[in-house]
């Protein structure tokens, strides 16, 4: 049994790197994960937007849909979802690039979760300050296939802090494989831990400032971080992260002792 302070904390993100798993075959593991006994961790499967109509369920799915061609793309996949059988769609994870604004997002009228990815530039508080006025979520992008979009602990923390303040839920993409900041043995690529954006999410929404943020984010002991989380009461502050593989964070979480042997 999945403990209730890490349900739907994995959205099932398989069709992407590094997992790259074909659309096929990650809608059949899905569905496993369903009937497993890990079912409650697992989230929804996330996909592309332009691909929403390749989807062939046999069964209702509950789905996130990425848009990285921006707010004004968000429209039509969301009709082209519509008129997909079985899906249901829960949350867009909506990109904003470069001379683009999120206006376009006032027409969604459904009942869906709505994050936006905070850009990496100086437009961050702007956006930042959009998604807060129009009661929008945040999403981090916490790594990828290169180093760089791997973010310091520094601009983590300094995320974190942002929708704290701002008290914006928060999701996360990429790169947080295993449960503790780690140095990844096959690329070198530094990389952030889930357990280690948990604390900071928590410590951020208890009043911590970036700096004691930075510091939880370069913890490296994961039996640290495993014991400190275990102490956390209540609902968890970060709302989840994509993994292209759900196997991995359950792993460290049952290693941890976090979540009991399924």
């Amino acid at each position: 049994m999945i403990p209730p302070f890490f349900r739907r904390l994995c959205d099932d993100a398989a069709v992407f790197p590094p997992g790259n798993a074909p659309l096929d075959v990650a809608v059949r593991q899905h569905l496993e994960y369903r009937d497993s006994a890990f079912a409650d961790l697992v989230g929804p499967l996330v996909v592309p937007m332009d691909r929403v109509t390749e989807l062939n369920l046999g069964a209702r799915m509950k789905v996130a849909l990425t848009a990285p061609a921006g707010p004004r793309s968000v429209e039509a996949g969301l009709r082209a979802a519509d008129r997909t059988a079985g899906v249901t769609v829960v949350a867009i994870e909506v990109a904003v690039p470069d001379g683009t604004d999120i206006d376009a997002l006032r027409t969604i009228t459904q009942d869906i979760d709505i994050y936006v990815e905070i850009p990496r530039d100086a437009r961050r508080d702007d956006i930042f300050d959009a998604v807060d006025e129009r009661g929008y979520r945040a999403k981090f992008r916490t790594g990828g296939v290169t180093a760089d979009m791997y973010p310091s602990e520094h601009e983590l923390a300094s995320e974190i802090y942002e929708a704290a303040k701002r008290e914006i839920h928060f999701k996360a993409t990429a790169g947080l494989h295993r449960a503790a900041r780690n140095t990844d043995p096959d690329n070198g690529f530094e990389q952030h831990g889930f357990l280690n954006v948990i604390l900071a999410a928590e410590a951020a929404h208890s009043g911590a400032r970036v700096g004691e943020l930075e510091k939880i984010l370069a913890i490296r002991d994961e039996e640290v971080l495993a014991r400190l989380v275990s102490g956390v009461e209540g609902e968890r502050a970060f709302a989840s992260f994509g993994t292209c593989s759900i196997r991995e964070p359950l792993d460290d979480l049952v290693r941890l002792g976090l979540v009991p042997p399924l």
